[in-house]
């Protein structure tokens, strides 16, 4: 349990040095939306391309990215359902309540639960390689379209060559394929500068619950934790479901397919949001909840499925 532990505890003590930041007055409410926008358009493509470059691709074809994408497939299509049925929203809201409840954080937790719970870091490249290089990406193109106020052949094809976070995916995906290794001297100004995008997507979002209260009436509390139980509860299960019945995975295999599902909502959603002004403290309230939710939840999962050593 030192892997959960420790990647919890990390990225809780940034959130907490975030939310002092702004509780004391060092920076001003307003500074949130440049720091954003920073995270955004600079420090979150460079880890991006940087993380990707250096990937094994081999890893995408493998039963891991297979029980994963059919997970996130069937839960989104629940939360569209359950949103559709009982509080419908508009498009942008959708979105992001959807992303929400599927989008992992496979970078900050996922590698330290990978490397000291599961053993293996490459287990969880396929899942961060699936968000990077297709969940994301569509998220931001439903969130761009949709936010324009109409939606275009010519809006849809050239989102991909507008956005700063799918351009340096595809470019790190290339790198990767190519499987030439970049010079360190061109690699380096990526990764110093990448380096920069977790603590400063965790301060900025501590920033952010000054004065906020989770699950306030009126701030989409259906969204919240609809989001939050299919995140937390019913993906694992999905996983869980799918990998033993209909692939036959056991042990090992078993166990990491389900603690990644279990992982709790990544900050991505909420910059994302935050860059759109849409959908804010449904990613907000999300990423909080399951990010406490998950510690119970992933510790009983290591307590039924983890192998004897």
């Amino acid at each position: 349990m030192i892997g959960v532990l420790t990647g919890f505890g990390i990225i809780g003590f940034v959130i907490a040095v975030g939310y002092l930041v702004q509780r004391a007055g060092i920076l001003k409410a307003e500074a949130q939306v440049p720091l954003n926008r920073l995270a955004f358009f600079v420090t979150s493509p460079a880890l991006l391309f940087t993380v990707l470059a250096k990937s094994d691709v081999r890893v995408l074809f493998s039963s891991y990215l297979v029980v994963t994408v059919l997970t996130v497939a069937i839960s989104v299509g629940l939360y569209v359902l359950v949103s559709r049925l009982f509080f419908p929203r508009a498009v942008p809201e959708t979105a992001v309540g959807a992303s929400a409840s599927v989008h992992a954080n496979a970078n900050n937790i996922g590698l330290p639960v990978a490397i000291y719970v599961l053993g293996d870091a490459q287990l969880v490249a396929p899942l961060l390689l699936f968000q990077l290089i297709v969940l994301g990406p569509a998220v931001l193109t439903i969130l761009d379209t949709s936010t324009r106020g109409t939606v275009s052949v010519r809006s849809f094809v050239s989102q991909p060559v507008r956005n700063p976070i799918i351009i340096a995916s595809m470019l790190g995906l290339v790198v990767a394929l190519v499987g030439v290794p970049l010079p360190g001297a061109v690699m380096a100004p990526f990764e110093l500068i990448g380096a920069a995008t977790i603590p400063l997507v965790l301060m900025t979002f501590g920033m952010s619950l000054v004065g906020q209260r989770p699950l306030a009436p009126g701030t989409g509390r259906r969204d919240v934790v609809t989001a939050s139980v299919l995140k937390t509860l019913v993906m694992p299960l999905i996983a869980y479901l799918l990998g033993h019945f209909a692939f036959g995975l056991s042990g090992q295999a078993l166990f990491a397919v389900v603690v990644l599902a279990a992982l709790p909502t990544a900050q991505n959603v909420y910059n994302f949001a935050t860059r759109y002004e849409r959908g804010v403290v449904i990613a907000r309230d999300t990423v909080l909840i399951t990010t406490i939710a998950a510690v119970p939840v992933l510790i009983l999962i290591a307590a039924l499925l983890a192998p004897a050593a």
